[in-house]
């Protein structure tokens, strides 16, 4: 990576040498019940909250053009929001082997756009359960609104990040997967995500930055204002609409 590193977040987004992240214990009834219960509490959709999007991107060798793209069209979120309120962003990001790592909450797009820019895509496996379960300790510490997640590939046991999504699901924290090409694979799980989170499954074609465009700014939009906003964009905008014909 050149520059300096992007420091993560302490917690399951390690930025230990060789990436690799604590095993969580297995969860009780009454574990769940209580991140569920400190979630709602801290629900970044009450009135006047500030929207919170985690923004994760698979960075292996594969994406890098769609890491060039992302970077370049990571501002609209921020603009599509402009007219709805504040929204911060939580770059959320692996590759190479075992290394996961994540930003703090950003505000600003020009911030984000010089932190994107130093990082460059390396080969490794998928690590979707890193990002998952990093999505649910920031929603019950923080509030989260919504994930939105970009990849071409599922390398993982498709039940366990099944059981993450269903967490999210629980946390009222959608997920929106926007996919990039067509491994049969990789659709059937991001699908799955998409269901059990409440959220909403995509396909954009290789290289197509308008479509991703469109995609992230209805994200982005269903974060800083909740439904009733994607709503409102769903008017105008073809990928508002793909997104709230799928929502729950």
């Amino acid at each position: 990576m050149s520059g300096e590193p992007i420091k993560p977040h302490r917690g399951d987004v390690s930025a230990q040498a060789g990436g690799a992240v604590p095993q969580a214990g297995t969860s009780t009834a009454e574990d769940i019940a209580a991140f569920v219960a400190k979630a709602r509490a801290l629900s970044p959709h009450a009135p006047g909250a500030k929207g919170r999007l985690i923004f994760a991107l698979d960075a292996t060798m594969s994406r890098q053009p769609t890491w060039d793209m992302a970077c370049a069209l990571q501002a609209d979120m921020f603009r599509e929001t402009a007219a709805l309120g504040s929204l911060d962003i939580r770059l959320v990001y692996y590759r190479g082997l075992n290394e996961c790592r994540a930003t703090g909450w950003i505000s600003d797009s020009t911030r984000l756009a010089a932190l994107m820019s130093k990082i460059d895509c390396r080969g490794g496996d998928t690590q979707i359960g890193k990002v998952l379960t990093e999505a649910r300790r920031e929603a019950v510490a923080s509030g989260v609104r919504a994930v939105v997640f970009v990849g071409d590939a599922m390398e993982e046991k498709v039940d366990e990040l099944c059981v993450k999504a269903g967490e999210l699901g629980m946390l009222k924290v959608p997920v929106f997967v926007f996919q990039e090409g067509h491994d049969v694979v990789a659709e059937q799980a991001f699908r799955e995500i998409a269901r059990l989170t409440g959220g909403a499954w995509c396909r954009f074609d290789p290289g197509a930055a308008a479509q991703l465009r469109e995609l992230l700014q209805a994200a982005a939009a269903y974060a800083a204002g909740g439904r009733e906003a994607l709503l409102r964009l769903a008017k105008t905008a073809s990928g508002a609409a793909r997104l709230i014909g799928q929502m729950k």
